[in-house]
């Protein structure tokens, strides 16, 4: 059950992107004046649809992406007088180039933006300030907790710290960022620290002498206490950066990934037809993808909100790779769309600097074989990871 709830939950947050994408085109084409004529989810047999305005908005049967119609993306469709200026060929080189771009812009918006929820609104998975095990001993030599014969109790059992414990303080600096603050325990080896705890909604305060241990010739201070994992939110400032941070190796990971592309074939190929082990790091499809949200989705191991966090990172990373993808320039991406458009804009640059007539746009049917080329290696390769995907599965570490 909740696996299916996995598969959905991707299914709804790939279509909800793939609309924003069509709408990123649609409302800069609407703004810049010309004509939309369809708005469509998926492909195929019309289910639903309502009309407002000059557009037609709906869904059809095969939920495989979705489209928007604009007239005049080529030089061949027929158009009234009334609609010819609005034609998207008719539009300057930077509105096209705009309108192109808008996909993919979105994208990245989306991508950035959940990125953000997740360290604003649910937080990332980090040691808290909260006990959760207070340790009888301490081997002073190891990283073993056993307690040998005549050892000493931990620091902790000594001062009479116990599990649930929330650490306010330390030595008056109120704690605000565990990962950091623990560090005035690790410096004070041997030496007293103040701590204020809530225990149950009381505050306590306490004198603890943290052990020193040696591990692999370094020594620090222990206090005997293991903490709490879970999730915690980040202020705005912090959670922007991070975004940024994260975001950014997303987008050069993803570019990353579009260059040695190619190289992978030939690996997808023995993984689908020749049973070789999948690779985590190799190409992985929709359907992986989605497995993969089924997989974070079922996992008893994980609350909630780590399951949240999981499959918002999902979904970011995928639009993000998305949005690098769709502006290769390759037809029929929008990439190749806006190479065609930078050509069309350069010819009419120099036609006007020659002062010679405006030469006519690009005929985008002269170039359907490279189109076909492209698309045939796209379905190509969407079928072999989709048969990878169901009969070769690959095994996230998630």
């Amino acid at each position: 059950m909740l696996q299916a709830l996995g598969v959905l939950a991707f299914v709804v947050a790939l279509l909800l992107s793939v609309m924003l994408h069509e709408f990123g085109h649609f409302i800069f084409a609407k703004k810049f004046g010309m004509k939309v004529t369809e708005f469509f989810l998926g492909f195929g047999y019309k289910i639903w649809s309502f009309t407002k305005g000059e557009t037609e908005f709906g869904i059809k049967a095969i939920p495989a992406g979705g489209y928007c119609r604009i007239i005049g993306m080529s030089i061949h469709e027929e158009m009234s007088e009334e609609e010819a200026p609005r034609a998207f060929v008719k539009a300057s080189t930077p509105r096209r180039l705009i309108v192109l771009a808008a996909g993919s812009i979105s994208h990245f918006i989306l991508g950035f933006v959940l990125l953000f929820v997740i360290f604003f609104g649910i937080g990332v998975s980090t040691s808290l300030p909260i006990i959760d095990q207070v340790l009888p001993c301490i081997n002073t030599s190891a990283t073993s907790n056993a307690c040998p014969a005549g050892s000493t109790p931990s620091p902790a059992k000594s001062a009479g710290l116990m599990p649930g414990d929330h650490i306010i303080s330390v030595n008056g600096a109120k704690v605000t960022e565990w990962s950091k603050d623990v560090q005035v325990i690790r410096n004070s080896a041997g030496k007293t620290i103040h701590l204020v705890i809530d225990r149950a909604g009381q505050r306590i305060s306490l004198d603890v002498n943290p052990a020193q241990v040696t591990i692999e010739g370094k020594s620090f201070g222990m206090l005997g206490i293991i903490s709490k994992i879970g999730l915690q939110r980040e202020g705005i400032i912090t959670s922007i950066h991070d975004t940024w941070s994260l975001g950014s190796n997303f987008f050069s990971t993803s570019i990353k990934s579009l260059i040695s592309l190619p190289g992978k074939v030939p690996a997808l190929f023995r993984q689908t037809f020749l049973g070789a082990k999948r690779d985590a790091n190799g190409l992985v499809g929709v359907v992986g993808v989605a497995q993969a949200s089924a997989a974070t989705a079922s996992d008893h191991a994980l609350s909630f909100g780590d399951k949240l966090e999981t499959f918002l990172l999902i979904i970011a990373s995928l639009n993000i790779f998305i949005g690098i993808f769709n502006l290769l320039p390759l037809l029929p991406l929008d990439g190749g769309h806006m190479a065609v458009a930078v050509i069309d804009g350069y010819r009419r640059w120099r036609a006007r600097r020659r002062a010679l007539p405006e030469p006519a746009p690009i005929d985008l049917e002269k170039l359907m074989p490279i189109t076909a080329v492209v698309f045939i290696f796209l379905v190509a390769l969407s079928l072999m990871l989709l048969a990878a995907d169901i009969f070769n599965p690959v095994h996230f570490n998630l």
